[in-house]
């Protein structure tokens, strides 16, 4: 059984840091390309950041210098570090595996970004 579960959403100050965690079992995490989305309320999902199997990254680009994906394959683990947090970050992260026709997703982390 596939499962995808993230952590380490919360509440955070604009301008603050967050660091989510996505702890995958279930898939041979190495071959697997991570990505993380969101959502926000009434919104479509969109992706934030992804990196491939071989650690390539591409960003979104309201993303980029402010977020970093990253992957820890012994932890089957990837990561995604937050900072300089805007209140239109606001919304529930999600977490993907993909590889060839197969993608699973995770239940999702909120973040919200207020004061």
């Amino acid at each position: 059984q596939v499962q995808l579960v993230e952590s380490g959403g919360g509440l955070v100050q604009p301008g603050g840091s967050l660091r989510l965690s996505c702890a995958a079992s279930g898939i041979m995490f190495s071959i697997y390309a991570m990505g993380w989305y969101r959502q926000a309320p009434g919104k479509q999902r969109e992706l934030v950041a992804r990196i491939s199997n071989d650690g390539s990254t591409n960003y979104a680009d309201s993303e980029k210098g402010r977020f970093t994906i990253s992957r820890e394959n012994a932890k089957n683990t990837v990561y995604l570090q937050m900072s300089s947090l805007k209140p239109e970050d606001t919304a529930d992260y999600y977490c993907n595996a993909a590889w060839a026709l197969r993608s699973y997703w995770g239940q999702g982390t909120q973040v919200t970004v207020s004061s």
